[in-house]
């Protein structure tokens, strides 16, 4: 017999990680817009800056394609309480770091306030799996 030593969370934990699903779920909607180039994605921006998406180096791409999703898939398994969503977030914040400093360094950064917020996002999804973790809300 196995004895589950999480604690109870808090129903703020619920709604922050209903948060977290839902913003990398956007992350997810705007990467496959962008890999499948689609009419949508076209609209959102002017001729220089979809030149600039199409010449993206590829690593920058991956860096793109796993923020969001291990992002997404790390919210996932925080709703079913599981720690592999504290790590899958560490790592969602080491692409978003990869991936937001190509773009700052080569001045791409069309929104800086937009830049600056998914990476702020990231830092605090992973402060907040962390305190989840300590607490004992996923295990």
């Amino acid at each position: 017999m196995t004895v589950n030593s999480t604690q109870k969370p808090p129903i703020w934990f619920w709604i922050v990680a209903i948060i977290g699903l839902i913003w990398n779920g956007m992350g997810v909607n705007a990467y496959l817009q962008q890999a499948y180039n689609t009419e949508s994605f076209r609209n959102m921006y002017t001729q220089e800056q979809l030149e600039i998406a199409a010449n993206t180096p590829s690593w920058v791409t991956a860096a793109f394609a796993i923020a969001v999703f291990a992002g997404f898939l790390g919210f996932v398994f925080i709703l079913l309480r599981k720690k592999i969503g504290y790590s899958l977030l560490l790592l969602s914040l080491l692409a978003v770091i990869v991936q937001m400093s190509y773009i700052l360094m080569n001045g791409y950064a069309s929104n800086i306030g937009m830049t600056i917020m998914i990476i702020a996002f990231a830092i605090l999804f992973v402060i907040l799996g962390r305190l989840f973790k300590t607490k004992g809300w996923i295990s």
